[in-house]
């Protein structure tokens, strides 16, 4: 629990500042020649349940690499999603990929955490933070050399997380209370993100005829997880994505 970390901040930070180099996650995303995929490690889900319980991160995440992907987001979350700090390190030394540390960053000990078990890019939920944690936790990940890929769903969180010097966006189409998908929301969020932030569509990716949308509305990444695990064939589902 953040609220009992009584781990000294001061300490974890330093030891954060040493770790080596990250490997450059919005970098990568860029450096994509079309639209980059950020295929997802996750066992299972709140809404679905178990998608893939006993996946081996490594081998997937090497698959994942083959196929094309420009960065991978591990879930380390074990109550809700099943994930785990090991399978965060097995996917990114397996893939040589960037990773996004994906879950719930709620404290500043988590977010030195995250660079020291190795991850590349850090997800801050605006609608899990205050504005006032929100601007210190991405202040802290920069420091430390972490990307930060700020997730929102309305305007009213664009405005805070670009209050925040967000420069790496995520649109979740995903409702977290209802878990709904609603499409036409990437669509409208996409239009008011300033030019110069990396936009990413998150959740409900399903086909090629949504990842085409999303590159349509003006998203660089799209962010997909439960459409490659529960694939027969993961490296076939993420080349179709793209077979636009």
């Amino acid at each position: 629990m953040a609220a009992t970390d009584a781990r000294p901040l001061d300490a974890l930070i330093g030891a954060a500042l040493e770790v080596a180099a990250a490997r450059g996650f919005a970098g990568a995303l860029d450096a994509a020649s079309g639209l980059a995929v950020i295929a997802e490690v996750k066992r299972r889900s709140p809404s679905k349940g178990a998608l893939h319980p006993v996946l081996d991160p490594a081998a997937l995440a090497s698959t994942y690499a083959a196929a094309g992907a420009s960065c991978l987001s591990v879930l380390t979350d074990s109550e809700f999603f099943g994930g785990s700090v090991a399978d965060l390190q097995a996917a990114r030394a397996a893939s040589g990929l960037p990773v996004l540390r994906k879950d719930f960053t709620v404290s500043a000990h988590d977010v030195v955490d995250a660079r020291l078990m190795g991850a590349d890019a850090v997800l801050l939920i605006a609608a899990a933070l205050d504005r006032g944690e929100l601007v210190e936790y991405h202040r802290l990940a920069v420091e430390l050399g972490l990307d930060v890929l700020v997730e929102i769903h309305d305007e009213t969180e664009l405005d805070v997380a670009l209050d925040a010097g967000a420069t790496l966006i995520g649109v979740n189409q995903r409702d977290l209370v209802t878990f709904e998908v609603d499409h036409d929301r990437a669509a409208r969020m996409a239009a008011v993100i300033p030019d110069g932030v990396v936009k990413v569509a998150e959740s409900g990716v399903r086909d090629t005829d949504d990842a085409k949308r999303l590159a349509a509305a003006g998203y660089q990444a799209i962010l997909v997880g439960e459409t490659l695990v529960t694939s027969r064939d993961p490296a076939e589902a993420l080349r179709g994505l793209l077979a636009f």
